[in-house]
């Protein structure tokens, strides 16, 4: 992993780069388990959900700016997701951006190079010096992306308010199922055999 400095900025934003070995195994001891206190995130199918379900089974709490009336794409935004709080704003950046700014550190899981809201999460990381994360599920595996993410966090001061952030459903079919057990394992919940 290789920092980049955002000229004008403390900011230091962590690119896990793909590896040549991709390792594989369980991680039996997480000590991040009492690190992270919080998961946030902005509520939207895909890795945000993902975030909040894994947060949910491991019993950590989640947090987080939503839009207005609990949009989402593919639906409202189930009232079992407590701990959630509209803005009074419809519009999903303003709630990207208070994710950021009300977080200590954000993880954006990409399946490729950020676009859109999730390429938007970055940059609001940078605008509010932030520590950010950035972890291509395309290129590399889970085991992979845990080990990099348990790495990255052990350099932020804990309790940590990790906001969690990526595409959504429609524009990755796939990522809701990868980022859920990115966020378990780094939950210390036992990676899936699938």
């Amino acid at each position: 992993m290789t920092p980049h400095v955002a000229l004008g900025t403390k900011h230091r934003t962590w690119h896990a780069a793909p590896s040549t070995q991709h390792g594989h195994g369980t991680f039996a001891h997480n000590p991040f388990v009492t690190r992270i206190v919080e998961i946030w995130s902005g509520g939207q199918s895909g890795v945000d959900r993902a975030a909040h379900d894994a947060a949910l089974e491991m019993g950590v709490p989640i947090r987080g700016w939503i839009p207005r009336d609990r949009w989402a794409e593919d639906g409202r935004i189930a009232d079992r997701y407590t701990g959630l709080v509209e803005t009074e704003s419809a519009d999903v950046s303003v709630r990207t951006e208070l994710n950021v700014r009300d977080s200590d550190a954000t993880l954006i899981l990409t399946m490729g190079a950020p676009t859109g809201g999730t390429e938007w999460t970055r940059r609001c990381a940078f605008a509010h010096t932030r520590p950010v994360l950035v972890i291509d599920l395309e290129s590399l595996d889970i085991a992979e992306a845990v080990r990099r993410a348990s790495a990255w966090l052990d350099t932020l001061p804990a309790p940590i308010r990790l906001n969690v952030a990526g595409p959504r459903a429609s524009k990755a079919p796939t990522v809701h199922g990868l980022a859920h057990s990115v966020i378990l394992q780094l939950l210390g919940g036992a990676p899936n055999d699938d």
